[in-house]
């Protein structure tokens, strides 16, 4: 596998990072971001596992990196999505890790956002060579699958034109991204059988999307957004076997031929996680994880110095408090704790030490 250089990937060098993944049997943790804080992190834990890593905006990341104080909603958004992935160009080769830029879930709703930021990613590729995003998700489960795929027909075309991917779904990942998503009932016995993506469904993606580019299929196979009492959901990633063999089958193509990723990465099971690698998945969405990995450390940090939060020097003792409440002490403290959380995914994904910058 040729060495892929250090920075945002794109084009062949996405794919070469794909084949290599599939070929070594490990997957990448995709992890949410809202700040250039929780990016720093992610790239912090990449370069600390020797690996590369999938940094990803949903549309209220892609806002919330922007500033709230941004009134026009919409404009944040694609400014956000724009800005991270310019942070994410400049820092990546400093910290020596290759990145795959991505947004994730965008249903009908979204699909101007999309729009949108190829339009940016259009201009930096007739000025600069090369597109600002990776790839980018368009989620269409809860559509006609006809609707699904004639959208994602139309994207995938224009975002072959300047080397980039397209991430689809096909079946429900239950629970809910950002307000994108499906309600699950976890309390009764009866699964939804829409969290089980069927082989036929995919081997039509394939038919119609493979001929047009880049393309990966977010299937469901029990998998849900955000941590559920343990038992109440199936996960089962002979799912993904299955699709793999039948299109592999109908196709005449070799082994795995489909680039699958794992909505709902936080809190599955680790022999999951490793039976799902197993069969194509190369990608695995971490988010409510990384989240608390985030936040959990700045409750603690202020409750142990509580009264550098109440004043800015004790009234009674004279002491002044600004190295406790500056802010980058305690949300170092938030870095290093997501930081180790992505470490461990790196871990359970088997990335760990296996970089395609290293050739």
């Amino acid at each position: 596998m040729p060495s892929v250089k250090p920075g945002v990937v794109t084009g062949a060098a996405y794919r070469d990072l794909v084949a290599a993944c599939k070929q070594d049997g490990y997957a990448l943790p995709a992890v949410n971001i809202t700040s250039s804080s929780t990016m720093n992190a992610a790239l912090e834990a990449a370069a600390n596992a020797g690996s590369d890593i999938i940094i990803q905006l949903s549309n209220g990341g892609a806002q919330f990196f922007a500033g709230k104080g941004i009134k026009d909603a919409a404009a944040a958004r694609v400014v956000g999505a724009v800005s991270a992935a310019r942070h994410a160009q400049l820092l990546a080769e400093y910290y020596g890790v290759a990145v795959v830029m991505h947004t994730d879930h965008a249903n009908r709703k979204f699909v101007p956002w999309v729009d949108e930021m190829l339009k940016w990613s259009e201009k930096a590729y007739a000025e600069e060579g090369k597109a600002l995003y990776s790839s980018h998700m368009l989620d269409l489960s809860e559509e006609p699958l006809e609707d699904n795929l004639s959208t994602c027909e139309t994207f995938l075309k224009r975002m072959s034109a300047i080397e980039m991917s397209l991430e689809i779904e096909l079946g429900v990942t239950g629970g809910e991204e950002d307000g994108i998503g499906h309600e699950l009932d976890t309390s009764i016995e009866e699964i939804d059988p829409r969290l089980y993506t069927r082989p036929e469904e995919v081997e039509e993606a394939y038919r119609r999307l493979a001929p047009l580019g880049h393309f990966s299929v977010a299937a469901a196979f029990g998998n849900v957004h955000g941590v559920y009492k343990p038992g109440n959901v199936k996960l089962r990633p002979e799912i993904l076997l299955e699709s793999q063999k039948y299109v592999s089958e109908k196709h005449g193509l070799g082994d795995r031929p489909l680039d699958f990723v794992f909505h709902g990465g936080s809190g599955s099971e680790k022999e999951k996680i490793e039976e799902a690698v197993g069969y194509g998945v190369f990608k695995m969405n971490i988010d409510t994880d990384t989240q608390f990995a985030y936040s959990h450390p700045v409750g603690g940090y202020v409750e142990a110095h509580s009264r550098a939060f109440k004043y800015q020097v004790d009234p009674e003792t004279g002491q002044p408090y600004k190295k406790f409440y500056d802010p980058r002490v305690w949300v170092r403290e938030a870095e290093l704790s997501m930081a180790a959380r992505l470490e461990e995914a790196f871990k359970d994904l088997g990335a760990t030490g296996r970089s395609v910058t290293k050739g």
